[in-house]
């Protein structure tokens, strides 16, 4: 009687805490995004003429300011814009730099897709025989490459369990191990902490991302 009412106890943990996580983390987004339109003026802020705020308006107005965005930015004069703007930044020492790398991570990220992390890779991280996972991202090119004796590849290595923080290593090609996995359940393993592993041996067209 006791192991099933721990059995129970442990499962409906299991079904309640992941469901529970997930929209906690949504309502959050929700209310920070809905945050932003407090700072609309009152002549076009929707709460203005609403009864009563609803959330969600401001994911609404969020996507809405993204899209408008990017309809100015793709004519003439808002390429302009955008050009002075980078100017601008580029003169600014600390932000320049800040600013270089999120573009660039962008840019490759949704102009190539999952291509941006090819493969799944084991790294000798953080010492001698102890393997992290990576993602192959490129292969190495320019002066790095140059002053280096091996061919070497790019390798991201992510953090637990924010993968969006980590390391980049140019490491030689012969010292990493390539994974059957894909990239979406490495990412599965990475968030969870290991506690999430995949079946060994498992197509990667079905476990990468689309």
């Amino acid at each position: 009687m006791k192991k099933n009412i721990k059995r129970y106890f442990i499962t409906g943990l299991l079904v309640v805490i992941p469901v529970y996580l997930t929209f906690y983390v949504l309502w959050v987004i929700v209310r920070f995004l809905d945050s932003f339109v407090y700072a609309l003026p009152v002549s076009i802020n929707p709460d203005t003429y609403l009864p009563a705020h609803i959330y969600g308006l401001g994911i609404v107005a969020t996507a809405a300011g993204v899209f408008l965005v990017g309809v100015v930015a793709t004519n003439f004069l808002g390429k302009k814009l955008v050009a002075i703007g980078e100017g601008m930044l580029e003169r600014i020492p600390v932000l320049r730099t800040v600013y270089s790398a999120s573009k660039q991570f962008i840019e490759t990220f949704f102009t190539r897709g999952s291509d941006g992390f090819k493969n799944v890779v084991l790294v000798e991280f953080p010492r001698k025989g102890v393997y992290s996972i990576g993602f192959v991202t490129s292969r190495t090119k320019g002066e790095v490459q140059d002053k280096t004796k091996e061919d070497v590849i790019n390798v991201f290595v992510p953090t637990t369990p924010n993968p969006t923080s980590g390391f980049y290593f140019a490491v030689p090609e012969q010292d990493v191990i390539p994974l059957d996995m894909g990239v979406e359940d490495a990412f599965k393993m990475i968030i969870s902490g290991g506690l999430i592993v995949p079946e060994k041996g498992k197509d990667k067209k079905q476990t990468g991302s689309s």
